[in-house]
């Protein structure tokens, strides 16, 4: 583990959340907690000194644990919030003082109809002043027909691989995201590999390696891996990232890449 004895590596994908607490109608009701002082009980002893804190979709637009967070660790916190296309740009202001840095569409599930958000330029106009990305959550095989309902200019992260239906550059979930980061900044985060169906992880980050470079992609933990809490090894899913990508890649993965898409000067 010596090699994991760092002090500058983030995890760019991890939740909190209280047990029962869960908005009408969720498919998932956590039946524990999951608190901040647990994520970094479990990831401190192996150099993560940073985190980005993403809303969960039972959470829905309740941000407000995610929030509190960001309060109490304002230099080692960043925040993806959900919220509606409706925000007023005054609260957009507001989120970012408080290390807000995008928002999430979690479709997972869903029929990846996103039309109610094709009117809302004033809203992206915003998110593109302030620097915010949009982070994307589908299901797999689905990010081809979501990416044409969405400004062609917002920057993007993806969730969990991106979750492509096959670990090759002829996937069209590959292809399309690899025509859109020819012209604006794209990221893919290595995560929930359990999430996967078909892929293998190793082959899968080869191909986004391949076709977006390191520089795009980012490593998170997904802790505590919600309906996936067998896997919740904090040791064990670190050490995945240097099994598929070696030692020097991990280094920009895990400080260079994060520090500066989510802290940038003030890292």
């Amino acid at each position: 583990m010596d090699r994991l004895l760092s002090n500058h590596f983030v995890d760019t994908h991890f939740h909190v959340f209280d047990a029962g607490v869960a908005v009408a109608g969720a498919r998932y009701v956590p039946q524990y907690d999951a608190t901040l002082s647990a994520w970094q009980q479990a990831s401190l002893p192996l150099g993560v000194q940073r985190g980005v804190l993403v809303q969960t979709s039972f959470m829905g637009m309740d941000n407000r644990r995610l929030l509190d967070e960001l309060r109490r660790e304002p230099q080692r916190l960043r925040g993806v919030a959900v919220l509606s296309h409706t925000t007023e740009i005054a609260e957009l202001v507001r989120l970012d003082v408080l290390g807000v840095r995008g928002i999430r569409l979690n479709l997972a599930g869903t029929a990846h109809d996103i039309s109610e958000w094709r009117g809302a330029s004033n809203f992206w106009g915003a998110l593109l002043v302030m620097g915010w990305h949009l982070e994307l959550h589908t299901d797999v095989g689905a990010l081809p027909q979501v990416l044409p309902q969405l400004p062609s200019d917002l920057p993007l992260v993806l969730d969990h691989m991106g979750k492509p239906a096959a670990a090759s550059a002829a996937d069209p979930t590959v292809k399309a995201l690899a025509r859109r980061a020819r012209h604006v900044p794209v990221r893919v985060k290595l995560s929930a590999a359990y999430r996967l169906e078909g892929c293998q992880p190793a082959a899968l980050t080869g191909v986004w390696l391949g076709e977006l470079g390191v520089q795009s992609l980012l490593w998170g933990s997904d802790w505590p891996c919600t309906n996936h809490e067998a896997h919740a090894d904090y040791p064990q899913l670190l050490n995945a990232l240097y099994d598929w990508v070696g030692e020097d890649a991990a280094q920009d993965i895990l400080v260079t890449n994060p520090l500066a898409f989510y802290w940038s000067g003030d890292a």
